[in-house]
């Protein structure tokens, strides 16, 4: 199973738009603040992102925190969401889009709700098992519990989104000229 999914990692990997993944460094790089979210396994993601972040120097912060403060205009918010229509996440980006926020989606379905207002869209190919409401898409993989495929309910597009923000990370590294260091002297060191 492991082979199988890296081999469909790869294949996956291999479909990202290099403009698509350029469009989305340069709001990394130009936001004051970034604001992350996705619900589910896409928030757990979404987590790991804003940690590295923050790691990296950038001010990051994960949206419903209780120390998460008020969004800006002009500010960067990263949604992960497979179908782009997990109506929390959904409302959520459309109300910092009103705010005038940077609306950056990591999606498997640009053609999608959050889709439509994203400044900067990357796509993340990938099979879902079929659910037959996408407007409460989450609410069902929470609770349907029926995995037919080999990965089921979004693991792909769960998996491949953690490797892409890893790799995010490591471009902007690059870019920014910081070495392993200098992550290390911002990682929590009260565990």
């Amino acid at each position: 199973m492991m082979q199988l999914m890296a081999s469909k990692i790869r294949a996956i990997s291999k479909s990202i738009s290099d403009e698509m993944v350029q469009n989305f460094l340069i709001e990394l790089l130009h936001a004051k603040r970034i604001y992350v979210m996705g619900a589910g396994r896409s928030g757990l993601v979404a987590k790991a992102f804003a940690m590295r972040l923050m790691h990296l120097g950038f001010t990051a912060f994960v949206v419903g925190e209780t120390i998460t403060p008020a969004l800006n205009k002009d500010d960067v918010m990263v949604v992960f969401s497979g179908s782009g229509k997990t109506k929390t996440v959904a409302d959520i980006a459309e109300t910092a889009k009103e705010i005038g926020a940077h609306i950056c989606l990591i999606t498997s379905n640009a053609d999608s709700r959050i889709g439509k207002i994203a400044d900067c869209t990357v796509i993340i190919e990938h099979h879902r098992d079929e659910v037959e409401d996408d407007a409460v898409e989450f609410e069902i993989r929470q609770m349907l519990g029926d995995h037919k495929s080999f990965a089921p309910l979004g693991t792909l597009f769960e998996t491949v989104s953690m490797i892409f923000a890893d790799a995010v990370i490591s471009r902007l590294m690059e870019i920014t000229q910081t070495d392993e260091n200098a992550l290390k002297i911002r990682h929590t060191n009260i565990e």
